[in-house]
């Protein structure tokens, strides 16, 4: 194994009274698969390896406690792509869920992507990820939202069938290479309480040494990621009517915020909320608009040309709500104890309730009735979100046009959960306070099947390799959208749901859905968790569009030239070349190549030729991309000492000297970044960061040398 064996001292909490939950014996069967582990050939630059590859295929029963590298709770988004990160990254994993049978749950929306969404799961599967290509096989619907506009706000959509997806992710996780699961609760979790550093600032607590188990069995590992979802402390309401649970039917986690809170975590309370569901059966589809897939579907896997149910797609449909729909949601409002909380839910994912009070001005809002599966009856109304009585949904959507009829199967809630300030984590995803304690999904602030999977991924793969002890994998807000989402989080903390969007991106014209490969596949595989069929399709792709690329720039012509090929170009005697032609709208690649002008281009496959195109539209805008970019990367390059003496710095109002010790930022860009801090504070802070480094580094070395001194010490002695 790649964790390090060191003496623990075991911190046992007082258990709070337990909820009825469901017995989980701890003789329930572990789902133990064996098979060699595919590293690619760059792990071979670290001189010990993670764990031997002579292993063998066997599944066998949980007998003894056993000792894991890395511990995933849940099985939700965010926990499949920590597990499998994990264990892509070489460490002995263990992902632990209540019921395996709920691994790869849609809990809310039977969809996947979407603006900004789309792009965060092209990131991850760029970076060896499974929902992508679960989607790909698990799709019924896809479109291209945007479309009509440049492919930098594109967001690729699906309409997923809940069963066939939930069937392929746990194809996938309960057949992944150095991945055990198991069905159990995890109550509480072990530590090795630190002594406080007279030397450090920060406010570190310990490490993390395991997990403790409902039943009250110890799990051993080096390093653990919380994907809980909405089960931390998860509560369910319906009408003023309130109950503990993380889904329908099933318990929260409730030890974990204990534990957590006792470590000196800062928890909030979040909202969330999912319609009914609707029988197919009572609906009038001829009062409905119509929405068609894409003829041609965009795959979200790099791996795949097409997508497996393309030419079996469904259709949506469109409708909305009514002057007497707000009436009757208004009247419920006082019957409604989650509108009555002073939580905060989901600014771009509202109720019904929510939108009905911000927008009392208009008099309908959009509803898509989407169908749940191919051999499913249930219709998910997407706009319809409520925590109204029982009683009053289904009157309520009688009001809706098409739904005059309809019957309501389960009815629509809302739900509470506990969330930790997400300004407790490092970029890593990993805490300040707790070595070896991860962070990743609904946990942070976010919300959003998306958002959760790529949090679980950087997660995963960051607790992978600190188990094997090698440096995490950070992403930046240069690379790609997970990299804004992270350092939002980190920086800025989440007041309410947090959810991707491309406008949150500074650098929206180099950080595509096209290219997340181009940007992250280098990365994840010198981080050493590409496998070999990802790492080739990806070289075997970029040299295709380098090729290409080279071809058409090689062909320079005069406009009356060009002409001659077929082509009206403005008459100005300067001499263009094919790949400048591309930046016309008139003027396709096929037609380039038909004509005669650009030879070679032919074997070319369909999405290489797309790429190159999109390339060519962005060429003229990238230059001054690449100068801002430029300057984002001076800013990260001058990092911070995370244990900087913040009261030393002079200039600082408290306010923002408060917000640094807080979030500890580890660049001057992220520092930049945070909210409330000025142009001025930023130069004050350069200037104490410039004077102290150098005395940092210093004290480290007397450290070692057994002299415990404080940097501003040393500065002093300077």
């Amino acid at each position: 194994m790649c964790s390090r064996n060191v003496a623990r001292v075991v911190v046992r909490h007082r258990r709070p009274m337990r909820l009825p939950v469901s017995p989980l014996s701890t003789s329930t069967p572990r789902l133990a698969l064996r098979e060699p582990v595919q590293i690619p050939p760059v792990c071979s630059i670290y001189t010990t390896s993670c764990r031997s590859t002579n292993v063998h295929t066997s599944y066998r029963h949980h007998t003894t406690p056993e000792k894991y590298d890395v511990c995933v709770i849940g099985g939700g988004h965010a926990g499949c792509e920590a597990a499998t990160g994990a264990a892509r990254a070489g460490a002995r994993t263990l992902l632990l869920t209540q019921k395996i049978d709920t691994i790869g749950e849609l809990s809310c929306n039977p969809s996947v992507g979407g603006v900004g969404k789309g792009t965060l799961v092209r990131e991850v599967d760029a970076l060896d990820g499974v929902i992508g290509r679960v989607t790909d096989k698990a799709g019924i619907h896809f479109r291209m939202l945007n479309s009509s506009k440049g492919s930098a706000v594109w967001g690729p959509r699906a309409q997923v069938d809940r069963e066939l997806y939930r069937k392929h992710m746990q194809d996938i996780i309960l057949n992944y290479p150095n991945l055990d699961v198991r069905a159990a609760g995890v109550f509480d979790l072990e530590f090795d309480r630190a002594t406080p550093s007279s030397s450090s600032s920060t406010l570190a607590w310990g490490a993390v040494t395991g997990v403790r188990l409902d039943s009250g069995e110890i799990i051993n590992c080096s390093q653990v990621v919380i994907c809980t979802g909405t089960f931390l402390s998860g509560e369910i309401h319906i009408g003023m009517k309130r109950f503990p649970a993380g889904r329908m039917h099933e318990a929260p986690a409730i030890g974990l915020s204990y534990a957590l809170r006792t470590a000196g975590f800062q928890l909030g309370r979040l909202q969330t909320g999912t319609p009914a569901r609707l029988d197919k059966n009572s609906i009038d589809f001829s009062k409905l608009g119509r929405q068609e897939g894409d003829q041609v579907p965009h795959p979200f896997s790099f791996l795949h040309k097409k997508v497996v149910h393309a030419d079996e797609q469904v259709v949506c449909f469109k409708t909305h709500t009514t002057p007497e729909t707000h009436k009757l949601v208004s009247d419920s409002i006082p019957l409604s104890i989650h509108i009555q909380e002073t939580k905060k839910g989901p600014r771009y994912c509202p109720s019904l309730e929510a939108k009905v009070t911000r927008f009392g001005h208009k008099a309908n809002h959009t509803v898509w009735l989407e169908p749940e599966g191919y051999n499913s009856d249930l219709f998910y109304p997407n706009g319809l979100s409520c925590s109204m009585p029982e009683e009053l949904q289904e009157p309520m959507m009688r009001t809706v046009p098409g739904l005059e009829n309809v019957r309501m199967v389960r009815p629509a809630y809302g739900v509470e959960y506990d969330y930790v300030d997400p300004r407790e984590l490092r970029p890593s995803l990993e805490t300040k306070r707790i070595k070896g304690l991860f962070l990743a999904g609904q946990i942070n602030g976010t919300t959003g099947y998306e958002e959760a999977a790529a949090q679980g991924c950087i997660a995963g793969i960051n607790a992978g390799l600190a188990a094997c002890g090698r440096s995490p994998l950070i992403i930046t807000r240069a690379d790609g959208y997970i990299g804004v989402m992270i350092d939002d989080l980190v920086t800025k903390g989440a007041e309410e749901p947090y959810r991707m969007f491309t406008s949150r991106s500074e650098y929206r014209m180099t950080v595509r859905c096209d290219n997340a490969d181009l940007r992250l596949t280098e990365k994840g595989y010198e981080a050493g968790v590409i496998s070999h069929e990802r790492w080739e399709t990806f070289v075997r792709d970029r040299s295709a569009i380098q090729n290409g690329t080279e071809v058409l720039q090689s062909v320079v012509l005069s406009p009356t030239v060009w002409e001659k090929f077929g082509f009206n170009i403005t008459k100005d005697g300067i001499p263009r070349s094919a790949y400048e032609l591309l930046r016309k709208p008139s003027i396709t690649l096929d037609a380039l190549t038909q004509s005669g002008a650009a030879q070679g281009l032919d074997q070319l496959e369909p999405h290489v030729k797309a790429r190159i195109v999109i390339d060519a539209t962005y060429a003229p805008h990238i230059p001054r991309q690449l100068a801002d970019l430029q300057v984002f990367h001076a800013d990260e390059s001058l990092l911070l000492d995370p244990d900087m003496d913040y009261s030393q710095v002079s200039g600082l109002s408290e306010e923002v000297r408060e917000r640094l010790q807080r979030v500890r930022p580890v660049t001057l860009g992220a520092a930049k970044r945070m909210e409330g801090m000025t142009p001025a504070a930023a130069v004050n802070l350069l200037k104490y960061a410039r004077r102290t480094w150098g005395a940092t580094q210093r004290a480290a070395q007397l450290s070692h040398e057994g002299e415990v001194i404080r940097p501003s010490a040393v500065a002093a002695r300077a």
